[in-house]
Formats: C-alpha cells, structure tokens, sequence
C-alpha cells in the first residue's frame, strides 16, 4: 500500500480509505447504500488491515450515528493501528442546535462521536459542509481548541467552494489556529468540476484532497453498459443518488473508453478508474466504500500499478467537459492559468 503526506501535515496517510457510510443501514437513503452489520464490518476491517488500508472514514450523519457505533465496536483492540476520520455539521435532530459548525454544535457533536466510536481521539476531524450561518471564526476556534484538548489530532473540510476554503484558511493563519489539511470533495471522471478552482486552490495551499464518491454513486463500477437498463442492485437504483444527474452521452462515452483500457491492462473498469484518480494533483486518498467482502476485494485491487500516459490521456479525453465561466475564459491562456499536473 502506498502512503502519502496529507497536504501541509505530518501525517501520511494510504492512498485508499475505507468508507463506512454502508455501516448500519438506517434509513431508506442508507439502506441503498448498504445495510452492514456489525459481523460483516468487522471481516470488511481487517480485509482492509491486511491489505494495508488503516484509515477508516465515516461521519456522524451516517445512519443517525450507527455506522460509528458500528465503527467503534469493530475496532476494539486495533486503535493504535487505524487511522480514524469522521464528520460534523450536517443534522442529527430536529433541534434548532443539531446542526452547523458552531462552537456549541461541534463540540457536542464531538463528544459523542468519541463516545460512539469508544475513542479518546479523532485523527481526522472534518467540516461536513460549510455553514454560511456561523461565523468562520467561530467555527475555526472551536477546531483549535479541540485539537488544544488532544481530542482532535488535525482538522480539515468537505464539499466546500473555493471562497469557503481560501477564506478559512486565511482566518487560521491570520490567528494561528489549526488550519485544514486536506479536503474531502466529489471527485471522479465524470464529475471533474473539482479540477476547475479546487485543485488549483489545494497545489497553491498545500491542501491535501481525499476523494469521496470515486466511482460517481457506482456509475463506474464496471455493470453500467450503453444499452441496458441500471443494475436493480446499484445505489442509484434504490435511491441514493447524491448530486445531479450525469448526462448519458457523457457516462457512456467515459465507459466505452474504460472497457477498452480495462482489456488492455487486464484490469476492471473500477480499478482503472480508481488508479487513474490516484494519479491527480492534490489527491492523497480515495474513499472506496463496499457492500461485501467481493466489491472490497475488486477496489484494492486499484493500487500497486499504474495506467500508462496514454491511457490517462485517453481518459482526460473522453471525460472532458467545457467548463463554466470564468474557468473557460481562464484556460484560453494556459501561460497566464496553467492547469495543475501531477
């Protein structure tokens, strides 16, 4: 397994993480997910171990709290050798106060994380999504102080634009409070909006990103063919679409090109999709999630190798979209606003 630094830390994270938003299954938008339990995480875990994936991520939202429930239970004795990722901020009652990124929230949504993942730390403490409500200095304090207490080791987002990131950034350094290390985003070759602004922001800042949703909600799991209906099985299927719709001359025109790679390398469509993720500025880590022990299997089977230059290029074609203004006007002159590489 390969491992990188997560973006202006210390710490060195694998390239592949294991997602446990399948954990627990507690409602009709987690069931289409996955409905793991408490036997089945606890085999998934150490497939994960023994391939050399120590970094589990999860969030507080998942299932109302199951899955770090789950989580926790299934890492009794193994907590020196994981990494441990999970999230605030996105509801978890009716409560006017359950949600958000305030002091009062973050560090109650804290403690019971801690509490359901039977743990004294977080390693990876992310901002869910960003509350335009709270003040960012608010929001950053709080993360500072945690990380003060020993609770939290390092701090970083999810699902931010641009302005939210650079503007929290700034906040931290003008007050040398902890500052967000990596960025959790949507990311994957048919949803390459990332590369627009947030991938240029994260080369800039040294942010490292981890990528949620690699395989775009399973589109890219190698069972969806021009032609055919969608797997009954599939998430998308059952009701777990998050994000818009993926224009369908666009799915398949990445598809087609992924088949005939994955013939080349011997590999399957998933794997080469992954690798080829791993191979873009700012990424540090993929977060692979699995409904079985199969799918696991077939997703760290990713790393290890790489695909060629042309077969990159062949992809970066086929997945190519014109991007929204000012990105189109900014890469008319690529001398002025170069376009990350690796």
């Amino acid at each position: 397994m390969e491992y990188r630094q997560l973006g202006a830390s210390g710490l060195k994270v694998p390239v592949l993480s294991f997602g446990t938003a399948t954990f627990g299954g507690g409602n009709a938008f987690f069931k289409a997910w996955g409905n793991t339990g408490d036997e089945e995480a606890l085999r998934l875990i150490h497939l994960c171990l023994d391939a050399g994936v120590n970094l589990f991520d999860t969030a507080d939202v998942y299932s109302r709290g199951l899955a770090e429930e789950i989580l926790g239970k299934s890492l009794k004795g193994l907590r020196q050798r994981v990494l441990i990722s999970t999230k605030a901020t996105l509801p978890m009652s009716d409560e006017p106060n359950d949600l958000g990124s305030s002091r009062f929230h973050l560090i109650k949504s804290c403690e019971d994380s801690l509490r359901r993942l039977q743990t004294d730390h977080i390693d990876i403490y992310h901002i869910h999504a960003f509350d335009g409500v709270t003040p960012v200095e608010e929001t950053l304090r709080a993360l500072d102080d945690l990380v003060q207490s020993g609770k939290v080791r390092y701090i970083a987002c999810s699902n931010f634009s641009g302005w939210h990131l650079m503007k929290s950034l700034s906040v931290s350094e003008r007050h040398g409070w902890s500052r967000y290390v990596g960025h959790q985003a949507y990311y994957s070759l048919l949803t390459r909006e990332f590369e627009w602004e947030l991938m240029p922001l994260g080369v800039d800042q040294h942010v490292g990103t981890i990528v949620w949703s690699p395989l775009a909600m399973g589109r890219l799991g190698g069972k969806f063919r021009r032609g055919s209906p969608l797997p009954a099985e599939s998430r998308l299927s059952q009701g777990g679409l998050q994000g818009p719709e993926v224009p369908d001359e666009l799915l398949f025109r990445v598809v087609d090109t992924l088949d005939a790679i994955s013939e080349e390398t011997g590999k399957m469509v998933a794997q080469v999709a992954l690798n080829w993720l791993l191979q873009r500025p700012t990424v540090v880590n993929l977060v692979i999630g699995a409904r079985n022990e199969e799918q696991l299997k077939q997703n760290l089977g990713a790393v290890g190798w790489n695909l060629s230059t042309d077969q990159v290029r062949r992809l970066d074609e086929a997945s190519v979209v014109t991007p929204v203004y000012p990105y189109w006007h900014q890469r008319q002159n690529t001398k002025l606003n170069p376009v990350p590489t690796v």
